[in-house]
């Protein structure tokens, strides 16, 4: 697995969406059991939170430990330093375990053979992520020559997985069909700003470049961003059944 967001890791915790309670509640209609769940790739604990309304022990992992420095508390929560793909758990110890906006960053074979290992016969496996925001026609050509132009040799080739909503990731699980899903905020131009600078691809850029790109980007938005405007995230799920 890539470590691509410790150096950001306080802006990733203060700026990066959260996933909405309709997500949960579908993926809780076909989990049997809830002693336990793992969450890989927790980065700050937004799935471990939600995750804990539910189950009786959330282990939650990350190979960065900037990212579990600012991750969020909860009783029911254990956080530790683990890789996706080679963990200290017992055999079949979870009822569920997710992965939230990270499985394209993984070595898949390796980490669907653990996750076989570490899950219960009959658990699930559920794994999301959320593309390219939208928010008005105008702001959005401008986004959009940002990611695809601008940023466009500085992305990881893992991304593709996510512009492919993905459809194309490897998934050997007996699949569920899920519905599609949307994250909604209402930001200032502030929080937009931030968002953008926890992008994986921004932060390459910046290394090989020597200034901030959203500044240029942030320029041209200003005169369409009124003091709020609605932001909405596209959110692609594949759900399946370990057996």
């Amino acid at each position: 697995m890539k470590n691509n967001f410790s150096d950001q890791a306080r802006q990733y915790a203060i700026y990066r969406p959260t996933y909405p309670p309709e997500l949960f509640e579908f993926l809780m209609e076909h989990v049997n059991q809830r002693e336990a769940v793992w969450d890989c790739a927790t980065g700050n604990g937004q799935t471990a939170v939600a995750l804990a309304k539910y189950f009786e022990q959330v282990y939650a992992t990350d190979i960065s430990q900037q990212q579990l420095n600012n991750a969020q508390f909860g009783p029911n929560i254990t956080y530790s330093l683990q890789a996706a793909e080679h963990t200290a758990f017992e055999d079949d110890k979870f009822n569920l375990v997710t992965v939230s906006q990270a499985l394209h960053w993984f070595q898949f074979d390796a980490f669907y053979k653990e996750v076989y290992r570490v899950t219960k016969t009959g658990g699930v496996f559920a794994a999301w992520a959320y593309s390219l925001l939208t928010i008005s026609p105008e702001i959005d050509e401008y986004i959009r020559d940002y990611h695809f132009n601008i940023l466009k040799d500085h992305w990881d080739e893992e991304r593709r997985f996510v512009d492919e909503r993905y459809e194309s990731i490897p998934f050997p699980f007996d699949e569920i069909a899920s519905p599609d899903f949307v994250i909604t905020y209402d930001w200032s131009l502030e929080n937009l700003e931030g968002y953008l600078q926890t992008w994986s691809a921004y932060q390459n850029f910046v290394k090989s470049n020597g200034f901030d790109p959203v500044e240029a980007l942030i320029i041209k938005i200003r005169p369409y961003w009124s003091e709020k405007r609605r932001v909405v995230f596209p959110v692609h799920m594949r759900v399946g059944r370990v057996k």
